[in-house]
């Protein structure tokens, strides 16, 4: 209203000036000059017939001419236009063409760009308001020109675009037709003719926003909609990438009108393809030193980060968008992950998460599509034949730590995503709480599930995000710290492992937080000893940086030290422990002296503590101060004591001293100081009676076992010690220390080969009962003695210096704990649980027993050989030595340490571990078993045997948690050789090894029946079938393993059933590697009949057999093998048939042809997969199967044949549905196969079953007339068993029932009959079998004969029995 006003005042003072010219001049020239002021004149007194007039005697030039000049000077260019368009009336045609020509000048002059912003504006308005008023030939006149100047390019501003929506809306609303060409078109089907054409053409760039954002005002149907956007996303790549946002803008608005889900996908898609370009450019970059890249890097992640705003700002406004975008991402993984996942998609998806209501929906598909990543890489790693025929083709851990490091370019919409996303990554997937309570840490090693790599992923994430965004670090610290204290109960170990990492990469940056971990102190107390360990192992490097942090610890492990609680006063040791080990004196050994590893951050501070050794030192004595007092509390809290000192002597080696005299101060308490009372230690000060119940108070053999370590170190320090300047004194004071404690170990020796068992009161006639105080008592007794003597061993063997004497003392100590060991067994017996019957934990360090082993086995030299051949004499104590080693690695396996000196230290337990590896290895290679097993017969296990079961872990521990270090591994095996790391060729290494165990089992295979060691065959087998991991796949060894593999398997007949099943084991995860076994599994189920005979018991069995290894013995392990092994080919044929319905909407697209093609192959691939499935259980459907097992397996995995193939004919239908084509040539074959060797066999094999189970009743019920005390028991025993091995019946004929449903489905969409093929199915709700119903009548015929006269009765009763049956059955109610 306001705007007509002011136009109204505007034509009345035009309309006064033009009288004040008409009064003044009467020259008709000057009147000519000024027709506008007349035109302007007569449109404001509404005359219309004279501006009419007026109108038409200008010419069109002159016309334009006013027009222009009107314009130009801007103030009545408004009113001149309403007087123009007054006159100019569209009923007349020259009305029409005038009008015409004006809005085409008008056009052309808001393009020059001449004109004022505010009155081209008008101008434009002014036009969009008379359009309607246009008849239809001239708004196509006017539409067309649009078009043609859009694809001539001959548009300069594109501010005139604003008037073409209004065109083509005036052109749909028209009623009458238009000629277009040689026919004619009505308004609605010319518009989209147009926006055909102009969507065709080619656009200028910087006219594509301008285009986009006119869309907008245009009504487009559906499919002119996806039109546009498709030509707008053509011209993506045309447009400057900084005018991309915008562009994206224009379009995220033009979604409201529908084509939601073409935009997303598009934009997507462009950036996915941008950084594919950008990451090659890169790698192009760096091997061919080009120039600076077409695109920088920075600009490209600028843009993606606006284009991600504007996505989440739509969603914001739109939650129609949002929708869209989770439900394309969600279909597109169900078709093609690699497509829809990429790292631009995942930061939308990690942005939109903001939204409250996304936020859910958001992380569970992210969780989704992690772990099916992860599972899917996980499945196609065990088989060649889905590598070769689906190649996994992206990686979404890669993807989502790119998305970190992308989010360092001003991303901070995406940095609150992924923090929560690796925190629900960690919650979700972290090791879990056992059955039973117990936690199950799984933290050491290389993680391996799904699980242990999604919760690998988080930690990643988290770790990634705190290095690179400083506002969220203070956040990741809280909530880490939060779920180590709070999940106590649960295993945290993840978390613990993420906050060390944390902490390593910035212990500076952590100092502003410090107030966060010091708050987490005062829950110390509180929290499971396991936890306060990782934890102050965690934050350690805080704690030299932070003097705050480190008194705040001090005051809670004091507190704690005092506690009630035994785990809190154990958590206090723990962290006190912890403070002595990194708290340095001036003057200690340096880290590298101590074989250390020591991360940078910790040697930064390592140099800063040294100018306060003082300090330090004083703060160490005070601390051993707080420690003394643990030495008079409970065992559990002492023997932490005692495992801790060696590892603080190591690190700390000024506290020698004060270590070395509490020990000795500790020990006296228990030596007999008398040099020939027997025994030499007070073993009753060790235990607590408390009314009924003793405890153990001192852990003696951990007390000895402590001094002996630290004596070791002590000496093997003392070179370095006398190489620094120290006092003389001191050097003094540590000597006499050293050599008391000697003095006592060495008489502690003396004495104990002395003692008898009855100087412990533990002869064989002791009570060794654990239900009374007396039998508790000595046990513990006993278990201290024992310790005591491995101590002793390691002591004397250590210092002994290959003297015989001390070897000799060895061997007696040795015989002491035998006689123990036998007398515990022998009291234990069978009242005992089993658990109770497992060998104590060995004393002995892991480093002495790798130098044990090599002096017993492979010390050659001839000065030691005297003294050796003491200990080599004895076969019990060689024995013991292999089977201390096996302890070790079996520790080594469960825990990732081991106990003793240097347990933590992984590089030294890797040293240790090849050392005894090597000496294994060559004890078995050089002495055959059968040679040591020729001589007297010993109890327990030969040393060949156990050396095969120690080979057996360790390689498996290796792998498992050394998988880096697999090269340095095998070198150290061959003693022969000196190589590079780089140049170990770990294929070529594996297989020499694999070699000698080739031979072995060769020559065991070869043994008489008699000599055949069942166990060594099995351990031989499992060594091969785990260092066959090591081996390429592709190489020539690996293929010559498999045809090894495959030659003993056909040609060896062993009756062992666990050596059957490990070589089979070992052939099927070999030849899954190369290609598909259906066709092994054929023939192996061929075997199997041939074993175990025909259904049909009339049928004679003629066969040829292909695998020797499968007999009568072995034939039942082996169908369970076999049936297995076909399960995870089933397994294969689901994956396959979901990835090929994933694919049936994808031929669409641009790669269609070779969508068709992987179609095609994965089609031909799963036919024959199931086809040479169906073969092989054709043959095990016809085998006499004994009850039992192999029955039920067989009739389940009959299901899931029956499951794939009727997921494989859902699957035709589908195509059928989206395709012309009828079926493939090859289904129909299939089909065929299955009504003709499937269907019938299964029938009959389900009437077999029956059989035997009604037999089963029937013998059974015989024994219950014979027996009928025992009889209900053993009666209903059997009827469960029946019960049970029934049930998978009804689910096999429902699975034959459903898939010959489907079938029909197809037929009728294919229009080809394929239950031609297939035989009418077996009525399973009664059968009658003619043969017995014949028999019976007869015998009730002579009944009846004798005892009825009249015969039309029996006819009657004998109906009426028949009938009887089915009258039971009831319809059910609906």
């Amino acid at each position: 209203m306001l705007h007509s006003q002011h136009s109204g005042q505007e034509e009345k003072m035009g309309t006064e000036k033009s009288r004040k010219v008409f009064k003044n001049n009467s020259n008709p020239k000057v009147i000519s000059l000024t027709m506008d002021q007349k035109i302007l004149a007569l449109a404001a007194e509404e005359n219309t017939d004279q501006l009419q007039a007026c109108l038409q005697k200008l010419k069109e030039n002159e016309l334009t001419d006013l027009v222009t000049k009107q314009a130009l000077r801007g103030k009545e260019m408004g009113a001149f236009l309403r007087g123009v368009f007054k006159g100019s009336s569209c009923s007349q045609q020259s009305g029409v063409l005038r009008r015409l020509a004006v809005y085409k000048h008008c056009v052309h002059l808001v393009e020059s760009g001449d004109l004022h912003v505010e009155v081209a504006s008008e101008t434009i308005r002014l036009l969009m308001l008379e359009a309607h008023q246009l008849p239809g030939p001239a708004l196509a006149d006017m539409a067309t020109l649009f078009v043609e100047a859009i694809k001539g390019g001959s548009l300069l501003s594109g501010k005139s675009l604003e008037l073409f929506p209004t065109i083509l809306t005036a052109l749909a609303t028209l009623k009458e037709s238009l000629v277009y060409g040689e026919g004619e078109l009505s308004g609605e089907e010319f518009k989209k003719q147009l926006i055909n054409t102009l969507c065709s053409s080619r656009w200028d760039h910087q006219y594509v926003i301008h285009l986009t954002s006119m869309f907008r005002d245009i009504p487009l149907s559906a499919e002119e909609l996806q039109f546009v956007v498709e030509k707008v996303f053509r011209m993506f790549s045309k447009v400057d990438l900084q005018e991309i946002p915008p562009l994206v803008y224009q379009l995220l608005l033009l979604s409201t009108k529908g084509s939601k889900k073409n935009i997303l996908e598009g934009i997507i898609n462009f950036f996915s393809q941008m950084d594919k370009k950008q990451k090659e450019e890169q790698r192009s970059s760096e091997s061919m030193d080009l120039e600076e890249a077409t695109v920088p890097l920075d600009q490209l992640r600028h843009v993606e980060g606006t284009v991600v705003l504007h996505i989440v700002l739509a969603i914001n406004l739109d939650q129609d968008l949002g929708k869209e975008l989770i439900k394309y991402l969600k279909s597109e993984q169900q078709a093609d992950p690699g497509k829809a996942l990429c790292p631009f998609s995942i930061t939308i998806l990690l942005s939109v998460a903001r939204i409250h209501r996304f936020e859910e929906q958001v992380f569970d598909f992210l969780k989704t599509s992690v772990m099916r990543s992860f599972k899917d890489h996980q499945f196609l790693q065990g088989s060649k034949f889905l590598q070769e025929l689906a190649p996994l083709q992206y990686n979404i851990s890669a993807m989502i730590i790119e998305v970190v490091a992308n989010s360092v370019f001003g991303w901070d919409h995406v940095i609150r995503g992924l923090v929560d996303l690796g925190f629900i990554l960690m919650d979700s997937y972290g090791p879990k709480k056992a059955l039973g309570g117990k936690i199950m840490e799984t933290n050491h090693g290389v993680p391996k599930t799904p699980a242990q790599q999604a919760c690998k992923l988080g930690a990643d994430v988290l770790l990634e995000a705190f290095k690179v965004h400083e506002p969220i670090r203070s956040e990741i610290l809280e909530q880490v710290l939060n779920r180590v204290i709070t999940n106590a109960g649960s295993p945290i170990s993840h978390f613990i492992d993420v906050l060390s990492n944390i902490i390593v990469s910035a212990p500076l940056v952590l100092q502003n937080s410090s107030s966060k971990v010091t708050e987490a102190f005062d829950h110390l107390s509180f929290l499971p000893l396991d936890t306060v360990q990782g934890l102050l192992k965690a934050i350690q490097p805080l704690l030299k940086i932070s003097m705050s942090m480190r008194d705040s610890l001090i005051l809670v492990l004091r507190k704690s030290m005092f506690s009630g609680q035994l785990d809190a006063r154990k958590s206090a040791v723990a962290g006190f422990l912890l403070l002595l080990k990194n708290f340095k004196i001036l003057g200690s050994l340096t880290t590298s002296q101590c074989s250390q590893a020591i991360g940078a951050s910790q040697i930064q501070v390592d140099v800063h503590a040294r100018y306060n050794s003082a300090a330090n030192e004083a703060f160490c004595l005070e601390i051993l101060g707080s420690l003394r007092r643990c030495l008079s509390q409970q065992a559990d809290v002492r023997l932490m004591l005692y495992e801790g000192f060696y590892d603080v002597l190591r690190r700390n080696s000024q506290l020698s001293n004060s270590i070395l005299e509490m020990l000795l101060s500790q020990i006296k308490r228990y030596y007999e100081s008398e040099p020939n009372l027997l025994p030499p230690l007070k073993l009753e000060g060790c235990i607590l009676a408390q009314r009924d119940q003793i405890f153990l108070q001192e852990p003696l053999a951990h007390l000895l076992c402590c001094i002996q370590h630290c004596l070791a170190w002590y000496k093997n320090t003392l070179t370095l010690r006398q190489q620094t300047e120290e006092e003389e004194e001191e050097g003094d004071s540590d000597a006499g220390l050293q050599q008391n404690l000697s003095d006592m170990l060495e008489s502690i020796t003396r004495r104990m080969i002395k003692s008898e068992l009855e100087d412990f009161e533990l002869d064989k006639s002791a009570d060794f009962s654990q239900s009374t105080g007396v039998g508790l008592k000595n046990n513990i007794y006993a278990i201290l003695v024992m310790g005591i003597c491995e101590v002793l061993i390691e002591y004397n063997f250590s210092t002994g210096d290959f003297s015989k004497s001390k070897f000799e003392d060895v061997l007696g100590l040795f015989k002491c704990h035998t006689n123990l060991c036998d007398i515990l067994k022998e009291k234990a017996g069978k009242s005992r649980p089993p658990s109770a019957n497992k060998t104590a934990r060995s004393f002995l360090s892991m480093g002495f027993v790798s130098t044990l082993l090599t002096s017993l086995f492979r010390d050659c030299s001839q000065r030691h050989e005297e003294s050796l051949a003491v200990l080599r004499s004895s076969n019990e104590f060689m024995r013991y030595a292999v089977s201390a080693a096996l302890q070790k690695v079996q520790q080594l396996e469960e825990t990732g340490q081991t106990d003793g000196p240097d347990g933590q230290n992984q590089e030294k337990v890797f040293q240790n571990l090849c050392k005894i590896t090597r000496v294994l290895l060559w004890r078995y290679t050089s002495i055959p078993t059968a040679a040591e097993e020729s001589g007297k017969k010993e109890k327990g296990k030969s040393i060949s045997l156990l050396c095969l079961e120690g080979l057996l872990r360790i390689f498996n521990t290796t792998q498992h948690l050394y998988p880096a270090k697999i090269p340095q591994f095998l070198q150290a095996l061959d003693t022969n050789e000196e190589a590079e790391e780089a140049d170990i060729n770990v294929t070529e290494k594996a297989a020499f090894q694999i070699r000698q165990f080739q031979r072995s089992l060769v020559n065991q295979i070869s043994n008489a029946e008699d000599d055949f060691n069942g166990k060594e065959a099995l351990l031989l087998v499992n060594i091969i079938a785990t260092l066959s991991k090591l081996l390429d796949p592709s190489s020539q060894q690996f293929v010559q393993l498999l045809s090894w593999t495959v030659k003993i398997c056909k040609e060896t007949s062993l009756e062992d059933a666990p050596c059957c099943r490990g070589l089979l084991g070992l052939l099927f995860s070999l030849h899954a590697l190369i290609k598909s076994p259906v066709g092994v599994l054929r023939e192996l189920a061929r075997d199997i009949h041939a074993h175990f005979a025909d259904i049909d018991q009339d049928l004679e069995m003629v066969h040829q057999s292909h695998f020797a290894i499968v007999n009568s013995k072995t034939a039942a392990p082996a169908c369970l093998l076999v049936l297995g092994q076909a399960e995870k080919v089933l397994e294969e044929v689901d994956w396959l048939i979901s990835k090929m319905k994933s694919l049936l909407g994808s031929e669409a697209a641009e790669d269609a042809s070779q969508a068709a093609d992987q179609m095609q192959s994965l089609e031909k691939a799963t036919v024959l997969q199931l086809g040479t499935l169906l073969t092989a259980y054709h043959e095990l459907v016809q085998t006499a199967l004994p009850a039992g097992s192999c029955i039920d397996l067989l009739l389940r995995s009959v299901s899931k044949v029956y499951a794939a193939l009727s997921s494989l004919v859902k699957y035709n239908l589908q195509a059928c549905r989206s395709t012309t084509g009828g079926i493939p040539k090859r289904m129909e074959k299939l089909v065929r196969l299955s009504g003709s060797h499937l269907t019938p066999q299964c029938y009959a094999f389900i009437t077999y079953v029956q059989n035997i189970q009604s037999e089963t009743l029937s013998f059974a019920a015989e024994k219950k007339k014979k027996k009928t005390d025992k009889m209900p028991a053993e009666v209903s025993t059997v009827m469960a068993k029946v019960l049970r091995e029934t049930k998978p019946i009804p689910n096999l004929i429902y699975a034959i029932e459903q898939y010959e449903k489907f079938l029909i489905h197809l037929s009728k969409k294919s229009k080809v009959n394929l239950m031609q093929y297939m035989k009418l199915s077996t009525s399973r709700d009664f059968r009658i079998n003619v043969t017995t119903l014949e028999s019976a009548l007869q015998d009730q015929d002579a009944e009846d004969a004798e005892n009825e006269p009249d015969n039309g009765q029996s006819i009657a009763s004998a109906q009426a029995t028949d009938s009887q049956e089915p009258k039971k059955k009831r319809r059910r109610k609906k």
